[in-house]
């Protein structure tokens, strides 16, 4: 199928679609909107596969979110058998998320960190680029300074067979220049239709490692907001994109694309 807009994140198997994911699907087909479907557990990356399978404009991720499911062990053998699918375009969502849990609870920091180790080692070893979750504490950068610590280490080990993007980034130049120079694209939600936080950061990001997600059913941007999200309103996050880049719509929209089929192997 030929493209014209692609959302590189949503969870697109989530039960917020079961009345009319179909009909939905049918709806992007016709607009030309693809889409990545991201797993957060074994049971999540099992349906984002079932999914992609189904459908020849939705890819899959499988992966462990740092703390959506504390009850799952992570497998590595049952995420590397999934992974093998052609439809898995990326490991994760994966990384590191201290939003809700204490400052000084080292035990589930540990935790997060040794899962996110093992899901790097998997990129790796099934050579697929990493989805990365990152959210910090309040006020801090410090999930994104344990992530990229974690990160360079590895990219020093692996080379360029770790690389993969920071999905619905929210961290500062700094943050964002670390993961420039470790390869890793960025990725921007529905978020910056309705705050200004993060323009700077949208600017300063080269054109070619960027990409557009909705996070659906999360995130809706305006002029949507109070609806479910949808990956059709990634059209909106690319026009945001080129408002706050002053660069033409058109410009912006034709790399991003490339960008998505580069870093996720996404076919016509």
């Amino acid at each position: 199928m030929s493209y014209a807009f692609f959302d590189i994140h949503s969870h697109l198997h989530d039960k917020a679609y079961d009345d009319d994911r179909e009909k939905l699907l049918e709806e992007m087909k016709g607009y030309g909107v693809g889409t990545v479907t991201v797993g957060t557990d074994v049971a999540e990356s099992k349906k984002a596969v079932a999914l992609a399978e189904k459908y020849p404009h939705v890819y899959a991720t499988v992966g462990m979110h740092p703390n959506d499911n504390k009850e799952e062990l992570f497998d590595v053998s049952e995420y590397e058998k999934l992974a093998q699918h052609e439809k898995v375009v990326a490991i994760g969502e994966c990384g590191l998320d201290y939003f809700r849990i204490n400052s000084d609870d080292t035990a589930d920091k540990l935790r997060q960190q040794e899962i996110f180790k093992k899901q790097i080692e998997l990129a790796v070893v099934v050579n697929k680029p990493l989805m990365l979750h990152g959210r910090p504490s309040k006020g801090s950068m410090d999930a994104y300074e344990d992530m990229l610590g974690i990160l360079e280490q590895a990219k020093k080990e692996h080379g360029n067979k770790l690389r993969g993007n920071a999905h619905f980034f929210a961290g500062t130049i700094d943050i964002a220049q670390r993961f420039i120079n470790i390869g890793f694209t960025m990725s921007f939600s529905g978020v910056i239709t309705f705050t200004k936080d993060y323009d700077d950061v949208v600017r300063f990001v080269p054109l070619t490692l960027l990409h557009a997600e909705t996070d659906s059913p999360y995130a809706t941007p305006v002029p949507y907001r109070g609806k479910r999200n949808s990956p059709m309103y990634v059209q909106e996050v690319v026009a945001k994109i080129a408002v706050i880049r002053e660069q033409p719509m058109e410009e912006v929209r034709a790399q991003l694309l490339e960008n998505a089929k580069r870093v996720f192997s996404i076919g016509e």
